[in-house]
C-alpha cells in the first residue's frame, strides 16, 4: 500500500510538471521571433515586403550596388555623370568595355527584391485585398519596365509559372503585359479608392490611391510614348486611355514619384564619400549653353578648375602620362560633384515636369485629350524650375537665342569637342515637329536629372539630347561610336542558369546579344 502510495505521489508531480511546461510555452520562446499570427494582426505579413520593393527599384543600399545597378550604366549612358576614375585601367562600361559582373545587378536586384516580393504580395492580397495587390502591380511595372528598357526581353509574364519557368517575353509581350497590369491596378483602386490599408506601407503617397491612379495613368503615357514609334496604334489607344481617365495624370510638383526612405540616395555615396561621380560633359555643355538656373541646383561648382560647373568627357580611357587609375581620378575629382539637395531621402522616380513634356509629344502626335504641345512644354519647363528652386523660369523660357555651349577640358584639351546641336530654348510654331521634338526631349531630359534609366531610354529612342560620344570605345566593333549603346547584354548569371531561356531570348532581338543591338521600341527611323 505504501508503495502505491508513493506511485501515485509521482504520478501527480509529474502531471503538474508537464502541465506547468506546457503552460509555459508561450512564455518559453525567443522574444524576437514574430510568429505568422502576430504579423497578421498589424497586416505586417503583407506590409514588411513593400519596403524592399520600393528601395530596389533601384536599390539604395550598398550604395555599390546602386553604382552597378544605374550608375555605371544608365547615368553615363544618358550623358548625365560620368566616373572620374578609368575603372579596369580604363576597360569598363563607360569605354564600352562592357563588365557583365557589374552588369548583373541591373538583372538580379529587380528579380530578387521586386518581382519576388511582388508575387508573394499578390498571392496574399489579390482576391481579398484588391488595393493592396493594385500598388504592388504598379510598382511591379514601375520596376520591370526599367529593365526591359535595358535588355529587351525579360521574364515578367512567366514569373512564377512553374509550368513555364525561366520563359521570356519578347519586350514587345512585356510591354502589352505592363498595359494589362495597369489596368488591373487601376480597376482595382478605382472600386475601392478610400481603403485606408495601405497607408502604413507607403512610402510615397501615404496611402493616397487617389494619387496611385495618377501615377499609373502617367506611367501608362510614359510607356505609349516609349512605343509610339514602333507600335503607333497601340501606343495611340494606351497614350488616350491615360489622358482620358477620370482622375488625370500628375498635375502639381506634389504629385511625383518620390521614395521617401530612411537612407540618403545613394548617389550622396558615390558623389561625397567615394568621389566616385562627376558631372558629365554633355550635362555642362547643355547647361552652360542655355544659362540654366538649374546647373547650380544640381551641381557644385568645381574645386580644381574654374567655372560655374565643370563636366567630364565620357568613356576616358587610362591616359598616358598617369601612373594609374588613382592618379588620373585625382586630376578629375575637383570637377563639379552633385548639389546635396539632389542626393536627399526622397529619391526621385517620376517629376511632374515630365509628365507634361509626355504630354507635349502626344499632342504633337495628335493624340486626344494631349492639350497644346506649347503650352505643356511650357508649363514642363516652370515646373521643373519650381521643383529645384530655380529662378527666372519665364525669360529662360522665351530664350530664341541660347545654345549648347562647345566642351573644353581643361586638364587635357585632346578631349575638347564642338557642341552637337544648335537647338533652342523658346518654342516655334514654324518649326517642323522634328524640331519641336529635340526641344521637348532635351527640356525633359533636364528636368528628369538624375533618373539616368529614362533619360538613357529617350536618348535611344529619339537622338535627342544630342550628347557628346565615348572618347574611348572598348567594344571590339561591337558598338557604334556615333549611334551609342542601345542596351546591356544578358547577364552571365542568367545564362549559367537559364541558359536555354537566354537563347530564346536572344532569338527574339533584331541582333546579336551585344551592346550595340537597337531594342524592339528603337527603330533607327524618323520620329515622324
Amino acid at each position: 500500500m505504501k508503495n502505491i502510495n508513493k506511485l501515485l505521489f509521482y504520478v501527480v508531480i509529474l502531471a503538474l510538471f508537464v502541465t506547468s511546461c506546457n503552460d509555459l510555452e508561450q512564455y518559453n520562446v525567443n522574444d524576437k521571433n514574430i510568429s505568422d499570427e502576430q504579423l497578421e494582426i498589424d497586416f505586417q505579413h503583407v506590409g514588411s515586403k513593400y519596403k524592399p520593393i520600393f528601395e530596389s527599384i533601384y536599390q539604395y543600399s550598398p550604395a555599390w550596388s546602386y553604382q552597378l545597378q544605374q550608375n555605371l550604366n544608365a547615368d553615363v549612358f544618358s550623358g548625365y555623370l560620368t566616373n572620374p576614375r578609368p575603372f579596369v585601367a580604363g576597360a569598363n562600361n563607360s569605354t564600352y568595355s562592357l563588365v557583365s559582373g557589374w552588369n548583373d545587378f541591373i538583372w538580379s536586384v529587380p528579380y530578387s527584391n521586386v518581382m519576388n516580393n511582388v508575387e508573394s504580395i499578390s498571392e496574399l492580397t489579390q482576391d481579398d485585398f484588391p488595393t493592396l495587390h493594385a500598388t504592388a502591380l504598379i510598382l511591379k511595372v514601375t520596376a520591370m519596365h526599367r529593365v526591359a528598357d535595358v535588355f529587351g526581353p525579360i521574364v515578367y509574364s512567366n514569373f512564377g509559372d512553374l509550368t513555364n519557368p525561366g520563359v521570356y517575353d519578347s519586350q514587345e509581350e512585356a510591354y502589352y503585359a505592363f498595359f494589362i497590369d495597369l489596368d488591373t491596378a487601376v480597376a482595382n483602386l478605382m472600386a475601392d479608392i478610400d481603403s485606408p490599408k495601405f497607408a502604413s506601407f507607403d512610402l510615397s503617397y501615404n496611402g493616397n490611391y487617389t494619387q496611385w491612379v495618377k501615377l499609373a495613368n502617367s506611367l501608362r503615357l510614359r510607356l505609349a510614348i516609349r512605343i509610339s514609334k514602333v507600335d503607333p496604334e497601340k501606343a495611340k489607344i494606351e497614350g488616350e486611355k491615360a489622358l482620358s481617365q477620370s482622375l488625370g495624370l500628375m498635375t502639381a510638383n506634389d504629385d511625383g514619384f518620390f521614395v521617401n526612405g530612411s537612407l540618403d540616395h545613394p548617389l550622396s555615396v558615390l558623389d561625397n564619400s567615394w568621389a566616385d561621380t562627376r558631372m558629365n560633359a554633355s550635362m555642362e555643355s547643355i547647361l552652360t549653353g542655355y544659362n540654366d538656373a538649374r546647373a547650380t541646383a544640381y551641381f557644385d561648382a568645381p574645386t580644381s578648375v574654374t567655372g560655374t560647373v565643370k563636366g567630364i568627357r565620357n568613356g576616358l580611357p587610362l591616359l598616358s602620362g598617369y601612373a594609374d587609375e588613382l592618379a588620373q581620378k585625382a586630376d578629375y575629382t575637383g570637377f563639379s560633384g552633385i548639389n546635396d539637395n539632389i542626393h536627399t531621402p526622397k529619391v526621385q522616380l517620376m517629376t511632374t515636369a515630365e509628365v507634361y513634356f509626355l504630354k507635349a509629344e502626344a499632342a504633337l502626335r495628335g493624340w486626344a485629350r494631349a492639350g497644346e504641345a506649347k503650352a505643356n512644354y511650357e508649363t514642363g519647363i516652370s515646373l521643373s524650375f519650381q521643383q529645384h528652386g530655380a529662378s527666372g523660369a519665364a525669360s529662360y523660357i522665351a530664350d530664341n537665342t541660347s545654345t549648347a555651349a562647345d566642351y573644353v577640358d581643361p586638364i587635357n584639351p585632346s578631349n575638347n569637342i564642338a557642341a552637337m546641336s544648335a537647338i533652342t530654348i523658346a518654342w516655334d510654331e514654324a518649326v517642323t515637329n522634328e524640331e519641336k521634338l529635340e526641344k521637348i526631349i532635351t527640356q525633359k531630359w533636364i528636368a528628369m536629372f538624375p533618373e539616368g534609366q529614362e533619360a538613357w531610354s529617350e536618348y535611344r529612342r529619339t537622338g535627342y539630347p544630342k550628347i557628346f560620344p565615348v572618347v574611348s570605345n572598348q567594344s571590339g566593333g561591337t558598338i557604334d561610336t556615333d549611334i551609342q549603346i542601345r542596351r546591356i547584354p544578358f547577364v552571365d548569371s542568367e545564362k549559367s542558369t537559364n541558359a536555354i531561356g537566354v537563347t530564346t531570348a536572344t532569338s527574339l532581338l533584331k541582333g546579336s546579344d551585344n551592346g550595340g543591338t537597337r531594342l524592339w521600341w528603337d527603330t533607327g527611323a524618323s520620329n515622324f
